[in-house]
């Protein structure tokens, strides 16, 4: 597809879906993150999207998934959790691992879980669980998710300035790396079935 054919679309909508793509990751439906936050440094530095701007809806996505990720396992507990966690990836065997982990390291995995994928999903929720201070919570997750949403962003800004690669093939490799991902996901969840059946 030609660039001016999407560029637009970018344009006008681009911070919204931005903010959704990132709320979604949070919540656990599976959207690629971290090629999405490198790609849109690379279109700032194209001139086709605003820094600050692009950066608060990253961040706003981002937190906002969070705090109802919070809120899902806080107002609605473990059991609602486990029952339908099984739809954005978080299943019994993962539940029980992230809830051991979170009870030694439940502070750092909400600074620093946002650069491991699944731990960022099921981070929020555990918080919400467990009862986390929300005060402590929110705080340590504007620090964490700032922390992961701004580097990747700038390093796709710094690169963009040096390389000269049509920008409709960013897009292109975004799709091509979401594909293998869910390819990936649903070789592993097929594995996961046939040994639970065995």
């Amino acid at each position: 597809m030609d660039t001016s054919v999407w560029l637009p679309y970018v344009q006008s909508y681009g911070y919204v879906m931005l903010f959704l793509f990132l709320f979604c990751g949070i919540v656990g439906i599976p959207a690629p993150e971290e090629s999405l936050l490198f790609f849109v440094g690379v279109v700032i530095a194209k001139k086709q999207l605003l820094l600050w701007p692009t950066l608060a809806s990253c961040w706003g996505g981002t937190m906002v998934g969070m705090v109802a990720a919070y809120g899902a396992g806080r107002w609605w507990g473990a059991p609602f959790v486990q029952k339908y966690g099984k739809y954005v990836g978080i299943t019994g065997e993962r539940w029980e691992r992230a809830r051991d982990w979170f009870r030694r390291y439940g502070k750092w995995g909400i600074l620093f879980g946002c650069y491991a994928p699944g731990v960022r999903q099921i981070c929020p929720y555990m918080a919400g669980v467990s009862r986390f201070p929300f005060r402590t919570f929110v705080l340590f997750a504007m620090v964490g998710t700032a922390g992961w949403v701004v580097p990747l962003t700038l390093a796709g800004l710094l690169l963009g300035r040096h390389i000269h690669v049509p920008l409709i093939s960013f897009p292109l490799a975004g799709l091509a790396l979401f594909v293998l991902f869910l390819f990936v996901a649903w070789i592993g969840q097929r594995r996961r079935k046939k040994t639970f059946e065995s």
